[in-house]
C-alpha cells in the first residue's frame, strides 16, 4: 500500500491562515479519496510560510470495482420510456436483465465500474482541491485563471511504494507536478528532489526549513527564554504571538534587543501592546521591578554579523513607534490630571446605539444603578457612583484610540494620575470584565458594583428596544454579558435580587426616545432615590418611573413587567448552561427556579446544588419516586372529585400502623425542614426529607389510598397532600425527571 506526499509551494502565506489551510487541505484530500473508493491508514498536514504539506500513509493502490443495479420500467412500458432508461444507463436492450416484480416483469440494468488506479484518483482530487481551495482571500496572477492566497510556484505529488517513488501526473493551470521542492528562500534556495516524506522532511531541515510549526514554536521559546535567563530577565508569555511568529519564519533565529531609556517608564502594558501589534516582538521584563526592558524578535535568516543589522533596524522602527505611544500617553496624562472633563464631554458625541443614546447617557444610568447596587455588594455608594462616571472616560483617550484592547487598563492609569481613590481606579479597569468564560471576574466591591451596573444596563437596554439574541445570532454579546453577571454574583457570593436593578433601569429605557424632558425627569428621580439612605425597592421605583414615562406616553406597566420577566428568564437560561458544565441537570435547576426568590442567583444555585447532591443518593432517588406516586394519586383524585385535598389529615383516622408512622415522620420532618429553609441550610432540609423515604415506602406497601370508606380515603388523600406540601417546600419536585 503506497504512501502519498503532496506539497503546494507558493509565496508567503499569511500566518493567521496557515494552520486552517493545512487542515483544509487534509480534509479536502482525504474526503475526496474516500468518496472515490480509496482508504488510508493515517494522514498529517503541515504548514510553513511558503508551503502546505500533506502526508498520507497506507493508501490503497486502486479503488474497488463498483457494481450497481438500477431498476427500470416494466417490459410492457411504452417504447419512449424504455429508450430513456437505455440512454441513462448507456446500455442496449439486449444488455438489460428481465426480472419478476409485484406488478409483472421489469427491466434491470447491471452496471459495473472497474477499479481505478490510486494515482488517477489522487490527480483528480488534488486538481479539484487546488481549484476550489477555501482561502479567506485569494488572488490571481499572470495570465492564468487559478486563484490562490499567493502565487503558487510548484506542486510536489509523489506516490511512494515498495518499488520506489513515482510522480502523479498532474497539471494545474500550467504548473506540472513533480518530485522537487526548494529550501529556505535565502539560505538554501536551490531545488532538490525527494523520494519519501522522511526524505522530504530531512532534506528540508538541511535546507534551513523546519516543517513542523510546533517545532518552530518550541525553538523560538527555548532560545528566547535562555537568552533572557542569561540576563536575569523573563520573557512575557504570549501563546497567540508565539503561534503567529512561528508562522512567519521557516528557520527561526531569535535575537534580543534593547528598548530606549526614554521609553522604559511607559506602562508595561503599553510597551507590550505596541511591540506586539506593530512589530510582533516578545516583551522581556525584569522580574524584580516588573518593567519591560528588552524585546525579542525572530528573524528568518542567519546573518554574518549575528543579527546586529537586523536589530539596529528593528530598534530604529521601534523607537519611532514608542515615540508615538509616549506622546499619546503624556498627552492623555495632562487631560486626566485636569479632571477628564474633556473626555467626559466628548462621550456625548459617541453613540452607544441609535436607540439607546450616547455613551454619556449610558454613564448616567450606570452611575445611578451602581450607587443602588453598592450596598448590596459591600461597596461605598459614593465611590461606586464616582467610578461609574469615569470608568469609560478612557474611550476618548489617544492611547485607547490607538490600541482599543487597552480600554479599562488605561482608565486605571489615568484615574490614578487624577489622584482618584485606588478603588475607583481599579473599577475603571475591572468593570469591563469578565470578557469571556475564562476571564477573571472583579472581586473588589466597587469594581463589582460598577461591572454589574454596566452589564445589567446593557441587557435591559437591548431588551427595551427588542434586540434580544435569536438562535445563534448575538451581535451585542448579550449572552456573554448575562454570563458575566452570573459569574460575578456567584463567585463573589453576592446576595442580590436581580429584579431590583433591572426594574431600576427599565424606567430610563422606557422613556428614552420620548424627549430630553422625560429623560431628564427620570434622571432626577434616580438621583433623588440615590440620596435616600434606606433601600429603594423595585416596585416603588418602577411605579414612579412609569408615572413619569406615562406623561410621554410610553409602554404600559404590563409591557415593562413582561419585559422584566422575560429578561429574568434569559438569566435563568444562561444559568442552566453555566451549571450544566458543573454537573447539575436542567430539570433540577427548573425545580429550583419554580421556587420563590428565584432572582437571587446565589440562593438559587445553593438550592440547586443541594438538591442535585440529594438526588444522587439512594434516599433521594427513592423519595422522589415516592413523592411522584403520592402526587399522581392526589392529582388524579382531585381531578375526578373536583376538590382540592390540602387540609384536614388527622392521625385519629389512621387505620394502620404505617399510616400512624407516616403522620409522625411528617411532623418530625416538618419541624426540621422549616427552620432549615429559613436558615437557607438546604443540605439539612434535604437530610430531613430523606427521613421520609422509609415511612412513605411502608405506607404505599401496606395502605390502599382509595379505600371504599370515604372517611379513610379523604384522610389518606389529605395525608398525601402533606407529603406534597413538605417536599415542595424545598423544590418543585414535579419538574424533576425520573
Amino acid at each position: 500500500m503506497p504512501d502519498l506526499l503532496i506539497e503546494l509551494f507558493s509565496e508567503e502565506i499569511p500566518a493567521r491562515m496557515q494552520t486552517r489551510a493545512a487542515e483544509d487541505l487534509k480534509k479536502l484530500m482525504t474526503d475526496g479519496l474516500v468518496e472515490a473508493g480509496l482508504t488510508y491508514a493515517a494522514a498529517a498536514a503541515f504548514s510553513t510560510p511558503r508551503r502546505l504539506t500533506l502526508s498520507i500513509e497506507g493508501l490503497t493502490g486502486e479503488s474497488k470495482p463498483v457494481r450497481e443495479e438500477r431498476k427500470g420500467p416494466a417490459t410492457t412500458a411504452p417504447k419512449p420510456a424504455i429508450d430513456g432508461f437505455l440512454r441513462s444507463t448507456g446500455l442496449t436492450l439486449d444488455q438489460l436483465e428481465t426480472r419478476d416484480d409485484k406488478k409483472g416483469q421489469v427491466y434491470f440494468a447491471v452496471l459495473t465500474k472497474p477499479g481505478r488506479p490510486a494515482a488517477d484518483i489522487v490527480a483528480e482530487v488534488l486538481d479539484r482541491a487546488i481549484r476550489t481551495f477555501p482561502w479567506p482571500k485569494s488572488m490571481r496572477w499572470g495570465a492564468g485563471t487559478l486563484k490562490w492566497v499567493r502565487p503558487l510556484h510548484s506542486i510536489l505529488c509523489l506516490m511512494v511504494g515498495d518499488d520506489g517513488a513515482e510522480v502523479v501526473p498532474l497539471t494545474v493551470d500550467g504548473i506540472v507536478a513533480g518530485n522537487t521542492t526548494r529550501g529556505h528562500r535565502f539560505l538554501a534556495p536551490e531545488a532538490f528532489s525527494v523520494t519519501s516524506f522522511e526524505d522530504y522532511e530531512a532534506k528540508l531541515k538541511r535546507s534551513k526549513v523546519v516543517l513542523r510549526a510546533d517545532e518552530r514554536a518550541e525553538t523560538i521559546w527555548h532560545d528566547a527564554t535562555n537568552q533572557a535567563f542569561a540576563l536575569g530577565l523573563e520573557v512575557v508569555e504570549d501563546s497567540g504571538l508565539l503561534a503567529e511568529v512561528a508562522g512567519l519564519v521557516e528557520w527561526p533565529v531569535v535575537l534580543m534587543g534593547q528598548i530606549g531609556a526614554d521609553f522604559l517608564d511607559l506602562p508595561p502594558e503599553v510597551l507590550r501592546t505596541s511591540m506586539k501589534e506593530h512589530q510582533k516582538f516578545f516583551s522581556v521584563k525584569n522580574p524584580k521591578t516588573g518593567r519591560i526592558e528588552r524585546f525579542v524578535t525572530v528573524a528568518n535568516t542567519v546573518t554574518k554579523d549575528d543579527g546586529a543589522t537586523i536589530l539596529a533596524g528593528n530598534q530604529k522602527v521601534l523607537s519611532a513607534r514608542l515615540s508615538d505611544a509616549k506622546f499619546f500617553y503624556e498627552n492623555d496624562l495632562r487631560v486626566a490630571r485636569a479632571g477628564m472633563d474633556d473626555w467626559l464631554d466628548g462621550l456625548k458625541a459617541v453613540t452607544f446605539h441609535n436607540k439607546l443614546g450616547s455613551q454619556f447617557d449610558r454613564i448616567q444610568r450606570i452611575a445611578a444603578l451602581a450607587r443602588e447596587i453598592a450596598p448590596m455588594v459591600g461597596a461605598d455608594p459614593d465611590k461606586a457612583e464616582e467610578a461609574a462616571r469615569i470608568a469609560k472616560a478612557d474611550l476618548r483617550s489617544s492611547m485607547v484610540g490607538e490600541f482599543p484592547e487597552l480600554q479599562g487598563l488605561m482608565g486605571r492609569y489615568y484615574a490614578l494620575a487624577a489622584e482618584l481613590d485606588p478603588e475607583v481606579a481599579e473599577a475603571a479597569e475591572m468593570h469591563w470584565k469578565p470578557m469571556g468564560p475564562s476571564d477573571a471576574v472583579p472581586t473588589a466591591p466597587v469594581s463589582v458594583a460598577v461591572a454589574l451596573a454596566d452589564k445589567i444596563d446593557t441587557l435591559t437596554g437591548f431588551w427595551a428596544i427588542d434586540e434580544k439574541p435569536t438562535g445563534s445570532k448575538d451581535p451585542f454579546a448579550l449572552r456573554r454579558a448575562a454570563l458575566g453577571v452570573i459569574r460575578m454574583v456567584l463567585e463573589n457570593g453576592v446576595r442580590l435580587h436581580l429584579v431590583n436593578p433591572i426594574a431600576f433601569v427599565i424606567g430610563f429605557h422606557a422613556s428614552f426616545q420620548r424627549g430630553d424632558v422625560v429623560r431628564e425627569q427620570a434622571l432626577k428621580l434616580a438621583k433623588y432615590a440615590a440620596k435616600i439612605g434606606e433601600p429603594i425597592y423595585a416596585e416603588s421605583l418602577l411605579k414612579q418611573s412609569f408615572e413619569i414615562a406615562d406623561k410621554a406616553p410610553v409602554a404600559s406597566t404590563e409591557t415593562m413587567t413582561a419585559m422584566l420577566a422575560d429578561l429574568l428568564a434569559f438569566f435563568h437560561d444562561r444559568l442552566k448552561v453555566f451549571l450544566k458544565d458543573q454537573g447539575i441537570r436542567h430539570d433540577v435547576i427548573d425545580a429550583c427556579i419554580a421556587m420563590p426568590g428565584n432572582d437571587d442567583l446565589t440562593l438559587l444555585v445553593k438550592r440547586a446544588t443541594a438538591l442535585s447532591d440529594f438526588l444522587k443518593t439512594d434516599d433521594g432517588e427513592n423519595l422522589l419516586q415516592g413523592f411522584k406516586r403520592a402526587n399522581n394519586i392526589l392529582t388524579q383524585a382531585e381531578t375526578a372529585d373536583g376538590v382540592e385535598y390540602s387540609y384536614g389529615a388527622d392521625v385519629k383516622f389512621a387505620d394502620t400502623d404505617e399510616e400512624k408512622a407516616l403522620f409522625a415522620a411528617l411532623d418530625t420532618a416538618d419541624k426540621a425542614i422549616q427552620p432549615a429553609m429559613q436558615a437557607e441550610d438546604f443540605a439539612a432540609a434535604m437530610s430531613a426529607m430523606a427521613s421520609l423515604r422509609a415511612p412513605i415506602d411502608a405506607f404505599f406497601t401496606a395502605v390502599q389510598v382509595n379505600d371504599d370508606n370515604p372517611i379513610l380515603r379523604r384522610n389518606r388523600l389529605n395525608l398525601l397532600s402533606r407529603i406534597r406540601t413538605i417536599c415542595q417546600s424545598v423544590a418543585d419536585l414535579t419538574r424533576v425527571e425520573g
